[in-house]
């Protein structure tokens, strides 16, 4: 058990920096070709922070644990959004750029929706993973050409020293490599030991671990004042996990990648709840604050203490589903709702006012 803590741990630590290192070298290409801030965090930096989880995607499924790699995912993407976006707003508000609400946060409501239509046969196959990877193909097309249209930022007159920041990517690759193989062993053998399922590891363990490159880029661009990509980060990674560490993983797996009933009915609907939730938080008054940052952390306690209930089969887990349906919930949505309304008033008067 020690030993297999231990793989974990320094697979984390491997993680960690193979990740900074692949968004260093990412993040400046990108800003001396002159990509805004925006599409960097939405795809440069949000694609090289979800690198772990595509890691942990190819070495799962070639060993067969693809329950993982799908309990990761899910993780992956609650924890992104009331985690750490709760944990950044909390610390800061964080503004939201008007194109987030106008395109990418439907794009991640698109897909955590459509992810369930195409698991309902028990597995994503060879033809899901290709319909998600033509989809994140779509995307990225679309957001470059739309950093197009922006015009050159003024870093793409600064540091051109491709050569250097290729060699920081392709450390961060190998780095990345050799930590997911130690997590996907550490992370199964406790699994088999405990007798834990492997999806609740891949829920909790392994989703903190791959997580932890989302959490330091937030938390450090939230700092620097960055907050576009902070932002940004988690949206495009939750948009990357689907479509790209999904997509190759059910390309690659033998048998695709199985998905149980309660991944089904309940890990994904949660995932698709989470990610619908942005859309009004973001709308009102066009950043998250931090109300609604401390609002996102408890939902994520609520969460976890489900999943470990669950587990453990606790008689507890039936208060705590009726406290959630019949008294959090509900005060969530009047909240929001009442943000929501009070934005689209205070809009409407700024425009009948005029410029004048």
């Amino acid at each position: 058990m020690i030993l297999n803590a231990g793989l974990i741990l320094a697979g984390l630590v491997l993680l960690v920096g193979g990740a900074q290192a692949l968004v260093r070298g990412a993040s400046r290409i990108a800003l001396a070709l002159g990509i805004p801030p925006l599409v960097v965090g939405l795809t440069i930096v949000a694609f090289g922070t979800s690198a772990p989880e595509l890691a942990v995607s190819i070495r799962s499924c070639r060993s067969g644990q693809t329950a993982l790699v799908l309990g990761n995912v899910v993780g992956s993407n609650i924890y992104n959004v009331l985690f750490i976006l709760g944990a950044c707003a909390t610390i800061m508000p964080l503004a939201v750029a008007p194109q987030l609400i106008r395109l990418d946060v439907p794009v991640m409501i698109a897909c955590a929706a459509a992810l369930p239509l195409l698991s309902l046969d028990g597995s994503l196959g060879r033809m899901d993973g290709a319909i998600l990877l033509g989809a994140l193909a779509v995307y990225i097309a679309f957001s470059l050409r739309h950093a197009r249209r922006g015009g050159p930022t003024a870093a793409s007159r600064q540091d051109r020293r491709f050569w250097l920041h290729g060699l920081f990517m392709a450390a961060g690759l190998l780095l990345l490599e050799f930590g997911s193989d130690l997590i996907v062993k550490g992370a199964v053998a406790i699994a088999r030991a405990l007798q834990v399922s492997e999806a609740i590891i891949g829920m909790t363990v392994v989703t903190i671990g791959t997580t932890a490159p989302e959490l330091t880029a937030s938390l450090v661009a939230s700092f620097k004042g960055e907050r576009d990509i902070a932002v940004g980060n988690i949206v495009g990674s939750n948009i990357f996990n689907i479509l790209a560490v999904l997509g190759v993983g059910a390309c690659i797996a033998p048998h695709g990648i199985e998905v149980s009933e309660r991944m089904l009915h309940f890990g994904m609907p949660v995932m698709a709840a989470v990610c619908i939730s942005c859309l009004p938080v973001f709308f009102s008054g066009s950043e998250i604050q931090r109300w609604e940052g401390v609002l996102f952390l408890l939902y994520f306690a609520l969460y976890v203490g489900y999943l470990v209930l669950e587990e453990l089969k606790h008689e507890r887990l039936m208060t705590l589903k009726n406290a959630v349906l019949w008294f959090v919930a509900p005060l969530t949505l009047v909240a929001i709702a009442t943000s929501v309304v009070r934005e689209i008033r205070s809009r409407s008067a700024t425009a009948g006012r005029g410029p004048g």
